[in-house]
């Protein structure tokens, strides 16, 4: 048996020595660091009240920099030797860390206990503690989870299950709920981009439609959220899947696969998206209820080999325990997890230990990293428009940069032309609830009295007046081609350019040395074919036709004259629009 092997089954007589391991019987840690929401305590017995508000004002630093979440190792070295505690001393040290949290309106629960054995009989224990607090400008912690998989592998029963608190049939019911069309309803696929929730309270208790009716009571009820991104699986679809996972920005990729069948189909397109997306990835072998453990067995071991056949440097994990579940939420940012959950949807296997991990996860998004957005201009990119009758146009989208408040005035653009337009936000919600303002790395629905429906489109931005106006026909992108039908791609080509919320066919101008093959990687020049874009350097790309696909990132913006895109506009509220779009 090979060390993958065993680290995927878990043979204790053959231990391999992997980086990263999930046993509870570990007497060592890594070292404390100053940043990050991890704080190592050998004890906390008994403390002066000077001492006490120094730890309570050393808690909130740990929230603030885990987005209002914290976990504590007690019986904890700074160096991270685990030396323990006795039974009395540890639950002295707990009840001083629930007196620090209640000073900071938190909440804390106990999610890991560990026994350190010593020769001479004399056990200890520590405790691994998560700590929980809403920031007080926001209304929940969200992290958003895009779900992937082939088609059939049960991915919208899944989540159907989750969200709703009771398991399938095994004929789909749990998936009626999820399914935005009635054509969806008849053949049990997926077509479109549907969005549903999963809520925790302060406790770490589930909260879903099981015991709420509506999406604003879950919102209200709980201190976590999280929102999962159904997308399609069947290849028909694949444009609408590839748009979603760049247009939605999730913090993991959820991709699931049936125990019978593997990694098929769609598979590893999904797999290569998100790794070229950098977004972390966990697994999720469903179905094990109509499945042998031999084939079980070999549908890990061929996981395993697509990792490494794939060039992912992530550590497979499969996931068996509690204490295993909340390692994985602990390090899948970090340490390049990637856990491997074997549930069903039917029987209700394993699901608690999805539950454990979504409770625990913190957003890809460091505080460090929101701090430093905030203080940029704002840049809004839409995913969605609507006609809400009583209000008007209503955009949806994500915050990539600033803070968004009720009654700023923002551009939006470009046009057709390559203009930008001047509207006031009259009212912003999240989750369908009001909310005063939007930070970065949230997803929010913003309307505005100026706005017109005919004149806003998926694709578009929304710019803070100081930020620079930018209307990009053309650009240049260190280009990656993963597949081609042909030896390769020479200039005139088109294709399907996929940029944050961007989705347009572009033609390939210009390639570094005149042709681009698979598995190369160059220099390749795009033109819009239609309007331009808003673009910025650094932004990664996805481009696919048919079955071509491949990944890259914006290098450069290049200029197409300066006489274009200068069309005034007339701006309803500040009069003639001074601003003028930057052609690049």
């Amino acid at each position: 048996m090979d060390e993958s092997f065993c680290f995927l089954f878990g043979d204790d007589d053959e231990a391999p020595d992997l980086e990263v391991s999930a046993s509870e019987n570990t007497n060592q840690l890594p070292p404390e660091v100053e940043e990050g929401n991890i704080e190592y305590k050998l004890k906390l017995i008994d403390p002066t009240p000077a001492r006490l508000t120094q730890l309570v004002t050393q808690m909130k630093w740990r929230l603030r920099e885990g987005r209002g979440e914290a976990i504590y190792q007690i019986g904890v070295e700074d160096k991270g030797n685990v030396a323990g505690l006795s039974e009395e001393d540890l639950d002295s040290s707990i009840d001083t860390l629930k007196e620090m949290a209640e000073r900071l309106d938190a909440t804390i629960k106990v999610i890991r206990r560990r026994t350190i054995e010593y020769e001479h009989g004399d056990d200890r224990v520590s405790a691994e503690v998560h700590v929980r607090k809403v920031p007080d400008d926001q209304q929940f912690i969200e992290v958003r989870i895009a779900v992937t998989g082939h088609m059939e592998v049960g991915k919208s029963t899944l989540l159907g299950v989750l969200t709703h608190g009771e398991t399938d049939n095994g004929r789909g019911r749990a998936r009626l709920d999820l399914f935005r069309h009635l054509h969806e309803m008849k053949s049990g696929r997926t077509s479109s981009i549907s969005q549903e929730i999963l809520g925790f309270d302060c406790a770490g208790n589930v909260v879903n439609y099981s015991t709420m009716r509506k999406t604003e009571e879950i919102c209200q009820a709980s201190s976590k959220l999280i929102t999962f991104i159904d997308l399609a699986g069947h290849p028909k679809y694949m444009k609408t899947t590839v748009f979603g996972l760049t247009g939605q920005h999730p913090d993991i990729t959820m991709l699931v696969v049936s125990a019978a069948c593997g990694a098929v189909g769609t598979f590893h397109e999904h797999f290569s998206y998100a790794l070229a997306l950098k977004v972390p990835i966990c697994l999720v072998v469903n179905k094990v209820d109509v499945c042998s453990k031999e084939q079980l067995k070999k549908t890990l071991i061929q996981l395993q080999d697509t990792l490494k056949q794939m060039g992912c440097d992530s550590v497979p994990l499969l996931i068996q325990s509690e204490d295993e579940a909340a390692f994985a939420a602990s390090k899948i940012y970090t340490l390049s997890v990637v856990p491997i959950f074997t549930v069903s949807a039917v029987s209700g296997h394993n699901l608690e230990l999805i539950i454990r991990f979504l409770n625990l996860v913190l957003p890809k998004m460091t505080q460090p990293e929101v701090e430093r957005r905030e203080e940029a201009p704002i840049e809004f990119h839409i995913d969605e428009v609507y006609s809400v009758p009583g209000t008007g146009t209503v955009v949806d989208g994500y915050l990539k940069e600033g803070v968004i408040r009720e009654g700023d005035f923002i551009k939006v653009g470009p046009a057709e032309d390559g203009g930008y337009k001047h509207v006031q936000i009259s009212t912003i919600q999240r989750k369908r609830a009001s909310c005063r303002w939007v930070r970065p790395g949230q997803v929010a629905c913003i309307a505005s009295k100026q706005l017109n429906r005919d004149s806003v489109r998926i694709g578009m931005v929304g710019l803070g007046l100081d930020k620079e106006c930018v209307s990009c026909m053309e650009f240049i992108a260190d280009t990656y081609l993963i597949y081609h039908t042909t030896n390769s791609i020479t200039s005139k080509f088109r294709l399907t350019v996929y940029i944050n919320s961007i989705r347009q066919q572009a033609i390939v101008v210009d390639i570094e040395d005149d042709v681009l093959e698979p598995g190369n990687n160059k220099k390749v020049r795009f033109r819009f074919t239609r309007h331009p874009e808003y673009l910025s350097v650094g932004a990664k790309m996805l481009f696919r036709e048919g079955t071509t696909k491949g990944i890259g990132t914006v290098t450069k913006l290049v200029s197409v004259g300066s006489n274009a895109f200068k069309v005034p506009t007339i701006n309803p509220v500040l009069g003639p629009d001074t601003t003028k779009p930057h052609s690049v």
